[in-house]
């Protein structure tokens, strides 16, 4: 095969992998220099010389000619009888260069040299693939459904990069085919190998605060700062957002006339509950604001136990809860404070934790799961409400009802 045969070989390759001719040359004589060092020990003596623009390459073997029977490193002499051969004029002593040409390399190493070319082009191409997408981690990103497995879907972009999007990145209701649109954002990027190893998550809170950012102009452009947010994908979601401007509403700006600015994000995160609050550097408001739709009485705040306890009239405990406990889970993540519920007009209550020789401690925290830190908590509960909220038997939780209420009736 000639010189230039080799790289026209590879000019389609270069052509879909967008790497130039000078990168592909300068790829290419490294190659060749490996090649030459296991061929002939060292490539020191050889002089390789390229022309990116005619596409071509020539390879010179430099050695010193020495008296015939004298040769000690067949690479770097020539005897002299072999040197006259080349030019009959040559004399003991002289330096002698010799074109190699590809095919006197042998068939094995010029396999070997094609498939290190290969190899070195796709390190090339995992490099830069591995650099563009380190860059985008934390934006949005969209790609095609190209394999649904069953622990992840494997999609493509329209440059043919996979990315993967593994089950527990993905929402519950989640539900892709083959050739599907999927949009979430780049949450890693690892070299594993040659290989970049790009992960996209929809449940991580960023994607929700850029989705905020795509859909919203006005936090587009900076005028309404998203402080805060976090999620239980696919459920439910608190963003707390602020604005340096005091014409703006930052809450009535995100949400739009009847939802219809938020319609489009909510609609992206197969109905999650979005609640948006106006953040606000006093505590007490904001913790009251995280709460809602619940409607708090008072609050006392324990900054060195990063607690708060919040009196609620009773109607308003089960919306301060929440389906599930979403509702006070987020509240605290939001504000950074364990929240205990307590109903208005109650004086005393016992915290369920000091039930633990009667009751076990992973059924206290099947309770706290959903917000149930205290006896009368749990007591002003329908139990059928209870069976439906927590993951424990009816029996479990009559039982535990029962422990409680004899703390308070003077049962034993």
């Amino acid at each position: 095969m000639e010189n230039i045969a080799l790289i026209d070989s590879f000019s389609e390759f270069k052509d879909d992998k967008l790497i130039d001719r000078v990168t592909l040359m300068a790829i290419l004589e490294e190659v060749f220099r490996n090649t030459l060092t296991r061929k002939f020990g060292d490539d020191d003596n050889f002089d390789i010389i390229i022309n990116p623009d005619k596409g071509d390459f020539e390879i010179w073997r430099n050695r010193v000619v020495v008296a015939d029977g004298e040769v000690e490193n067949e690479n770097q002499e020539i005897e002299l009888s072999a040197a006259r051969k080349i030019e009959p004029d040559f004399e003991v002593g002289e330096d002698v260069s010799e074109e190699v040409k590809l095919i006197d390399l042998g068939r094995r190493s010029i396999l070997s040299l094609r498939q290190n070319l290969i190899a070195k082009i796709h390190e090339h191409d995992s490099t830069n693939i591995y650099k563009h997408f380190v860059q985008l981690v934390g934006e949005i990103y969209t790609a095609e459904v190209h394999h649904v497995r069953q622990r992840v879907i494997i999609l493509v972009d329209d440059d043919g990069n996979e990315i993967i999007l593994p089950r527990d990145k993905q929402i519950p209701s989640d539900f892709f085919r083959k050739g599907d649109s999927v949009r979430g954002i780049i949450e890693s990027v690892e070299l594993k190998g040659h290989k970049p190893a790009i992960v996209m998550s929809r449940t991580a809170p960023a994607f929700l605060e850029k989705l905020f950012e795509q859909e919203i102009p006005e936090v587009f452009d900076g005028l309404i700062t998203v402080k805060k947010v976090v999620r239980i994908p696919g459920e439910k979601a608190k963003v707390a957002v602020d604005s340096y401007d005091d014409r703006i509403d930052p809450v009535g700006a995100c949400v739009g006339m009847k939802g219809s600015r938020i319609h489009s994000i909510v609609r992206e995160l197969g109905n999650e509950n979005i609640d948006v609050i106006n953040y606000t550097n006093n505590l007490q408001l904001f913790i009251t604001r995280a709460l809602s739709p619940a409607k708090v009485t008072s609050l006392k705040i324990n900054e060195e136990t990063k607690r708060v306890e919040v009196i609620l009239k009773p109607e308003e405990v089960s919306k301060a809860i929440g389906r599930g406990g979403h509702n006070i889970r987020l509240a605290g993540q939001l504000t950074g404070y364990e929240i205990d519920v307590f109903r208005e007009g109650v004086e005393e209550d016992v915290e369920l934790k000091e039930f633990s020789d009667e009751i076990e401690a992973w059924i206290i925290e099947e309770f706290s799961k959903v917000g149930l830190d205290t006896a009368k908590s749990v007591l002003e509960q329908d139990v059928q409400d209870l069976v439906k909220r927590i993951d424990l038997e009816e029996e479990t939780i009559l039982e535990v009802i029962r422990i409680l209420k004899s703390e308070f009736d003077g049962e034993q």
